[in-house]
């Protein structure tokens, strides 16, 4: 956007927002450094991004238009496509039989305003607007495609109703594939899936009911009704999913899994499907997979401090084992995969074994188990071994075979990463003392131990509050304040003389609709470094909470304590923390 400088300074001035001095320091510096004197103020915190395009459009007359809070007819809104909106950061607002009114960020990108005039055949008018009205007008399309997606369903499912009443529960495979090649199913399926990956959901759930068909989306962590279709439905729509995953389609006795891939928006998003018969007929569940675990470091998922440096540490040794534990959906898979990103060089061979698959990386070797014909990840370890990896993962170590297989794999020079279903990290220990490992074998090979679990993280709307003693009482029954402060003031979170009663923690401001102030998900995790006083304890057969109260000693963070750390952050609230660590 071109604005004269001189006009731009004037205002700013006469308008307070910038002083004369720092307008005047400015000035000099752009000129030695030949760069604008607007982006020297914004660098310098002199003036905000909304306040500099506020004074812009002011000079340049043209209209400034704050979008937040204002509800946007859809028809309007849809008349600039979203990924155009998205790019271009653009959005229709008002329309009139002449005239459509754009609010944007920059009011000189003319290739969008030429592609919308050649669109849509009216006058634009192009209005400057803030980047936090263009965020919230970008999430309408998602709640209007959402409401659009569930008209689209309502009318699909009565069309099948009336061509499904003789759907019985005998049909021949050939029937059923006709079926689900229908094309009212084949849009309600279609519908489903894009309608749960908007909603950046993990989980598809379709439950059959004695009367209805329930469709339910897991987003951050939650279950969410999404959907309640007819039971007519239940038949088509089971047997679409399965021609997509390739399974039989006559087969509704006993359990089948598979899985099949979508292209969305140019993205590749894989769905791991899994059929299991109930009384009112088969439920599906299908795990939503974003392809490729690109883009993820340890930072992004949570990692910090200690914890951080000694999982560094361990990936860059040759030989040993690190192994994340934690509940089913704790996001263990996801860390495995982004130490295997760190490790992943072209002097190294990195094979995996798993159950299933689930992100697709390049130069890796990646095995799927398939137990029905004999091939388990103890088999397969087997044979990996032979394969002369430098790095295995397995994917879950689940019995006494697999657990004394990866031991002796880290035994003979190699790196082996795992996962396994425990509570705690030291809780690790006596889970694979129970698994028949010699606590020997544990010293010779452990390195790290990571537990983990997923908590929603706030979104951008919060508000600030202090908790009074009485809280802070309770707080400290269940946590290490004292430890957690400390840990704070070691990474610069917080100044090196607060204290508990003037920090401040957050919570969600109040919101509409059926918005609960939290949006997307980081892990909570304690990294146990098994050192030589842990080594000792193992050897004695310690406790879980003998080997825990010796690695707090070390200075390891539990997982309560670390989500304490990340609520001082503004990342969640400490409601949440409790909730996630007491389930």
């Amino acid at each position: 956007m071109f604005v004269e400088n001189n006009q731009l300074k004037e205002f700013l001035k006469d308008s307070g927002l910038v002083s004369e001095k720092d307008i005047e320091s400015a000035l000099a510096e752009s000129t030695k450094k030949k760069v604008s004197f607007t982006d020297l103020l914004l660098k310098e915190g002199k003036i905000t991004n909304d306040n500099l395009r506020k004074a812009q459009a002011y000079v340049i007359g043209i209209p400034f238009i704050d979008l937040k809070n204002q509800k946007i007819n859809f028809e309007t809104l849809s008349l600039i496509p979203e990924p155009i909106a998205r790019t271009h950061n653009i959005v229709a607002f008002k329309k009139t039989p002449d005239t459509l009114e754009v609010a944007m960020l920059d009011t000189e990108d003319l290739s969008a305003i030429n592609f919308i005039k050649k669109k849509v055949n009216l006058k634009i008018l192009a209005r400057l607007t803030d980047e936090d009205s263009i965020k919230q007008t970008l999430l309408q399309y998602q709640k209007s495609l959402k409401a659009e997606f569930g008209d689209i369903i309502q009318k699909e499912t009565e069309t099948l109703k009336a061509i499904s009443e003789d759907v019985g529960q005998d049909l021949s495979e050939k029937d059923l594939k006709k079926i689900a090649e229908d094309l009212p199913v084949v849009r309600i399926v279609d519908t489903l899936l894009k309608h749960a990956i908007l909603q950046d959901a993990s989980d598809i759930h379709i439950e059959p009911q004695e009367k209805e068909l329930v469709v339910r989306y897991r987003i951050d962590g939650l279950l969410h009704d999404a959907m309640i279709l007819p039971k007519e439905a239940e038949a088509s729509i089971t047997a679409r999913i399965k021609v997509l995953s390739n399974l039989k389609l006559d087969e509704k006795r006993l359990p089948q899994d598979g899985r099949f891939k979508v292209d969305f928006t140019n993205e590749k998003v894989s769905f791991r499907v899994s059929l299991l018969p109930t009384y009112y007929g088969e439920k599906t569940v299908m795990r939503v997979l974003r392809d490729g675990a690109k883009g993820f470091t340890l930072e992004v998922l949570g990692f910090h401090g200690l914890g951080l440096e000694r999982i560094h540490d361990a990936t860059k040794r040759t030989t040993g084992m690190i192994l994340t534990t934690g509940p089913t959906g704790s996001g263990k898979t996801t860390t495995l995969y982004t130490i295997l990103d760190i490790l992943n060089r072209p002097n190294v061979n990195i094979s995996t074994i798993e159950d299933p698959v689930e992100y697709m990386m390049a130069r890796v070797n990646q095995t799927q188990v398939k137990p029905d014909i004999g091939f388990t990840f103890a088999s397969g370890l087997r044979t990996l071994v032979r394969q002369d990896p430098d790095i295995i993962m397995v994917g879950e170590i689940r019995d006494n075979e697999t657990a004394s297989l990866a031991i002796n794999a880290s035994l003979t020079g190699h790196l082996v990463l795992s996962t396994l279903h425990t509570n705690s990290a030291a809780g690790a220990i006596p889970r694979l003392v129970d698994m028949k490992i010699e606590p020997f074998l544990m010293v010779s090979t452990l390195d790290v131990i990571i537990a983990q679990r997923l908590i929603r993280k706030l979104s951008e709307q919060k508000e600030k509050h202090i908790l009074t003693k009485a809280e802070l009482a309770n707080l400290a029954k269940i946590v290490d304040l004292d430890k957690v402060l400390d840990t704070l003031k070691k990474e610069k979170v917080v100044d090196v003389k607060a204290d508990w009663e003037n920090i401040p923690f957050y919570k969600p401001a109040p919101v509409k609709e059926d918005d609960d102030g939290y949006s997307s998900r980081i892990g909570i995790h304690e990294v146990l470094k098994v050192s030589n006083p842990i080594k000792e304890l193992i050897m004695k057969n310690a406790t879980t909470s003998e080997i825990e109260a010796q690695a707090k000693k070390e200075g390891m963070l539990t997982m309560i304590e670390d989500g304490i750390f990340k609520a001082v952050m503004g990342i969640t609230t400490i409601e949440e923390v409790l909730r996630v660590v007491s389930e």
